[in-house]
């Protein structure tokens, strides 16, 4: 999983905010900061999910993920409607094609 491209897909969506670190050269402390946030987040939703009895245990990766990223977008900045971002949906698929094309 590259939790980094994940969060630089989400501070990208948010184009003010990404601007404003990589001008003032915290962009890479940034993306290893939410990253480690969004690993630990998506660990404990592994381990949420586990603990309900008859979920799937094919779906609890990726439904960990989702929440995982959910948690994390909703403490980020907005995204500003029409600068050309992707919504949530759009975004997984940009990475599991991603991950998919360097495999």
């Amino acid at each position: 999983m590259h939790y980094k491209t994940m969060v630089l897909a989400l501070l990208q969506q948010r184009t003010e905010m990404h601007e404003e670190l990589r001008k003032s050269r915290k962009l890479l402390p940034a993306l290893g900061y939410y990253a480690r946030e969004l690993k630990e987040s998506h660990e404990d939703m592994i381990d949420l999910l586990s603990a309900i009895p008859g979920y799937d245990p094919s779906q609890i990766r990726s439904s960990a993920m989702e929440l995982a990223i959910k948690q994390l977008e909703d403490r980020l900045p907005p995204v500003t409607p029409g600068n050309g971002t992707l919504n949530l949906d759009e975004a997984m698929a940009f990475i599991q094609n991603f991950h998919t094309s360097r495999a």
